[in-house]
């Protein structure tokens, strides 16, 4: 009875922190959900992956990762845990593959304004000075340059050719930087060159703020990540025993691990929201 206690007390409190732990969104549908899957394989640089390709590793991983566990272990509930885990993982690879992506931007943009602004004060027209970034400038976004430079060169739709280089490129500090482009081709004006070393010198300084913070950061991350790992590498270890794996597929056991995996999940989601460091948002995406 204590033990149907204790879980209907952990079941309450799950409830209560989940409006904090899972935001509420308005109404996900399939297309919604795929639509977000193929944000990030975008933001990760895996442009050329299909969703339904990815969804399909992922559950093959799952049940991969499943049956290793089921012929290693023989512990049902842990059989279950390795299939969500799998299935999961690709996913976190590819969460992993995006911020670092963005981390490095935050270093490789500064440098893209200062051929931009070269290109400008040398006379040269915007959409031959966006173009030229495909050849001088950083050697991950020449690719996404080099389509732009094509699509201008076929349609002459600057407007359109920048859309669609934005929606390549997936990045809020590459849509601030070609809406002050293409402000300034609609709009006209002088200010152009100052207003993009204005913001060069503004990304620098982010850029070096960021990275110290997520320094210091990365040691309190790494801790936590193996607080939480330890217990179930521990769980691991025993249930090799025959007698450990029999009592872990026993009513209390299959408790208890379902438990721990709650816990492990809530105290993961609650240093993650602690440690979270505001991402800007895109620009007219």
């Amino acid at each position: 009875m204590s033990t149907v206690f204790g879980l209907i007390l952990g079941l309450g409190l799950l409830l209560c922190a989940a409006p904090i732990l899972w935001p509420a969104s308005p109404g996900p549908t399939a297309q919604g959900r795929a639509s977000r899957v193929r944000s990030l394989l975008d933001h990760a640089g895996l442009e050329r992956v299909p969703v339904l390709v990815f969804i399909a590793a992922s559950a093959c991983l799952g049940l991969v990762a499943a049956a290793i566990a089921e012929a290693s272990l023989a512990v049902l509930a842990l059989d279950a845990a390795a299939l969500a885990v799998g299935a999961l993982l690709p996913m976190s690879v590819v969460r992993h593959r995006s911020r670092a992506r963005r981390r490095a931007s935050h270093t490789f943009w500064p440098d893209a304004v200062d051929h931009l602004v070269s290109a400008v004060r040398s006379g040269v027209a915007l959409p031959d000075s966006v173009s030229t970034l495909a050849h001088a400038g950083p050697v991950s976004s020449r690719a996404a340059f080099a389509e732009f430079e094509a699509m201008y060169r076929t349609t002459g739709n600057f407007g359109v050719s920048l859309d669609a280089l934005k929606a390549r490129l997936a990045d809020p500090t590459a849509d601030r930087i070609l809406e002050t482009l293409r402000m300034s081709r609609e709009v006209g004006g002088t200010d152009l060159t100052r207003v993009l070393r204005s913001l060069s010198g503004y990304l620098r300084e982010d850029a070096a703020i960021r990275s110290e913070v997520e320094a210091r950061q990365s040691w309190v991350m790494n801790a936590a990540r193996l607080g939480v790992a330890a217990p179930w590498i521990v769980l691991l270890l025993l249930s090799t025993r025959p007698e450990a794996a029999a009592a872990y597929n026993s009513a209390g056991g299959v408790v208890l691990i379902v438990g721990g995996l709650c816990l492990s999940v809530i105290a993961y989601r609650v240093m993650l929201l602690i440690a979270r460091i505001p991402e800007e948002r895109r620009w007219f995406a």
